[in-house]
């Protein structure tokens, strides 16, 4: 149902993709938007576009009498509802909300939310190809890339598969996801949240709206999602890396097994062109909703063993010498590192560093021993990595990512593997993951084989 925004005063904050996104969808129903960012004019001028002439600028800061005259304040994913000119409009009584909620309001379409600290973006991106090949008319995105407010652009949808971050969650209000994805929990972004409670019930928004009619997927390994989904209504179904459950997905004999209402059936893990345990479970999240939907199996299985995976998540750049290169620029924080040394066997080079998210670098102490040799550290984050890693391995220290490429390339043996998965954000040297992960490969593609000379 279309709200009617005609003449309201709104302010859009945060002049990334979601708040342009934003600004363009409140100014084509007619309302009066500022765009509020902290940075100055030269840092967004090449980002506006047509919206330069549509829209009002408030820059350098967030302007409070703007905030607390306002009708509506809407954040960008990423903004915290802390900052003074926020809270001051909270105060004086004025709506705040987020880009999701916005969005969810206009459209009322079948949805499907996917959150977790790990393989939120692989899993998405796997349940569009799937529904798609179903044919169903699907938008895909959220943090994954395209807003969700970009979707209001066409209408006949039969699906939303969307990817939801903690930041994205914070600011929901009657959004009710028809399905319900909590891949895992573990430490992240503690640079924005005072400890890990607050992080998780962030998360645990997700299950906020649903009723019995909703389902909830949830790993049955994750001792976290299992306590924060029993605060819903959804119907739950589980699946599992380390056993068979009664009723949903695990995994026996190098097979996905899929038990419902009375029926089973297997999956040749074999078959698949994703790799490692993570990869599994993220196979197994994505497959539950279409099967429960009516999707045919054979389609939703050929449909999974096509995928190659996401850039910058566990990609194969090359195999140089015997060594094979591996771009994990989306390992942002220590579970996911975790989980894609998992993937590999001894012995490891390890490329790791960046913005520091406050996790605790001591997590990655049993990953790290007996299977990563040399631990190679750029970034902000290497002197804390450096002191919570002392001892698991031989670390060096690289002043950027070409060093450390030229630095693996020497370090690392044939029939070794070289893999950047940084467990920190990548602000500090790179405006994304994605410029992380290019300036990584290009890298890795310049080196020359040693037979060559």
């Amino acid at each position: 149902m279309q709200v009617d925004y005609r003449d309201k005063q709104i302010v859009v904050v945060g002049a990334g993709k979601s708040g342009l996104a934003l600004c363009d969808y409140f100014c084509h129903l007619g309302a009066k938007v500022v765009l509020s960012d902290r940075r100055e004019f030269s840092d967004v001028s090449g980002q506006l576009g047509a919206l330069a002439g549509q829209i009002e600028l408030d820059l350098g800061g967030h302007t409070t009498e703007l905030f607390s005259q306002a009708d509506l304040v809407v954040l960008s994913p990423g903004v915290p509802l802390e900052i003074p000119a926020v809270a001051a409009a909270r105060s004086a009584g004025i709506q705040v909300t987020g880009e999701v909620e916005i969005a969810w309001q206009a459209l009322r379409v079948p949805t499907i939310g996917i959150t977790g600290t790990n393989g939120k973006s692989t899993t998405t991106a796997l349940l569009g190809e799937i529904f798609g090949a179903w044919g169903q008319r699907t938008f895909v995105g959220g943090n994954l890339g395209v807003p969700l407010v970009a979707a209001t652009n066409r209408h006949g949808w039969d699906w939303l598969v969307v990817e939801l971050s903690s930041f994205q969650l914070e600011t929901i209000d009657q959004f009710r996801p028809r399905w319900s994805l909590l891949l895992n929990l573990s430490e992240d972004h503690l640079d924005r949240y005072p400890d890990l409670a607050s992080y998780r019930q962030a998360k645990q928004r997700i299950f906020l709206n649903q009723t019995a009619e909703d389902y909830a997927v949830v790993n049955l390994d994750d001792s976290a999602v299992l306590e924060m989904a029993a605060s819903g209504q959804a119907r739950q179904i589980g699946f599992s890396s380390s056993r068979l459950p009664e009723t949903g997905m695990g995994l026996a004999n190098e097979q996905i097994v899929w038990r419902w209402q009375g029926g089973e059936q297997r999956f040749a893990c074999g078959e698949l062109q994703l790799k490692g345990v993570h990869n599994l479970e993220n196979v197994m999240a994505a497959m539950i909703p279409p099967l429960v939907e009516g999707c045919p199996a054979e389609l939703v299985w050929q449909t999974v063993c096509d995928f190659r995976g996401l850039e910058h998540r566990m990609c194969l750049v090359r195999e140089l010498d015997g060594v094979p290169w591996y771009n994990d620029s989306k390992g942002t924080n220590v579970g996911s590192v975790v989980k894609s040394l998992a993937g590999l066997r001894p012995p490891v080079t390890l490329i790791a560093g960046g913005k520091d998210k406050g996790g605790d670098y001591r997590l990655l102490q049993p990953a790290l021993q007996g299977k990563v040799v040399e631990l190679i550290l750029i970034g902000e984050a290497a002197e804390r990595m450096e002191l919570a890693l002392a001892g698991c391995c031989r670390i060096h220290r690289a002043i950027d990512m070409r060093e450390a490429v030229k630095l693996a390339r020497r370090l690392t043996p044939e029939r070794g593997a070289v893999l950047l998965s940084p467990g920190c954000s990548s602000f500090d040297m790179f405006r994304s993951f994605e410029e992380r992960g290019e300036v990584f490969t290009r890298a890795v593609l310049e080196l020359t084989e040693r037979k060559a000379g």
